[in-house]
């Protein structure tokens, strides 16, 4: 089958599964700055309140959930390729490890802000962590999203020992 969210059923006739909905694309288009926004406020409040990396890049990574549910999925993953995504993850882990071995080189432990004679280190410290682990855990999220989608779409790697559906046999 084609990875352009077709779906061929036992008749042979071809339907496609993804749906174009004004409503729900006008709708997207309208929240999903919101949600970013918020997903990132999540991520830099958890440097003070509950909160956090995680929490807030689940919620980043839902408004790229809600493109594809809206767009297409097809259309998604074209526009966010798979190479994009290890790169957002690997600059997240990247941050993360910088600051970390950035205290030690400073005379502190891994991630010991008050090591480092800045002011309100702790403060910024702590901050870019969230936003790195947001990073990371929105560009897995993202990830597993279009991992799963594949199993939708049909596209099954020509390597593999698999059936129709996508099965192993």
């Amino acid at each position: 089958m084609s990875g352009d969210d077709t779906e061929t059923e036992a008749t042979g006739v071809t339907r496609s599964l993804y749906v174009e909905s004004p409503i729900i694309m006008a709708t997207v288009r309208v929240v999903a700055p919101f949600v970013f926004t918020f997903g990132l406020f999540i991520m830099f409040h958890g440097a003070d309140s509950a909160g956090g990396g995680f929490q807030g890049g689940v919620i980043v990574s839902t408004v790229i959930l809600m493109l594809a549910i809206a767009f297409g999925v097809e259309a998604t993953r074209d526009w966010i390729r798979p190479e994009r995504l290890v790169a957002i993850v690997g600059i997240g882990v990247s941050v993360f490890l910088s600051i970390g071995i950035g205290t030690v080189v400073a005379g502190g432990g891994f991630l010991d802000y008050s090591a480092v004679p800045i002011y309100h280190a702790s403060k910024y410290g702590i901050e870019l962590v969230e936003l790195a682990i947001g990073v990371i855990v929105s560009g897995i999220v993202a990830g597993l999203f279009f991992g799963l989608a594949v199993g939708a779409t049909g596209e099954v790697p020509a390597d593999s020992d698999s059936d129709e559906r996508g099965g192993l046999l």
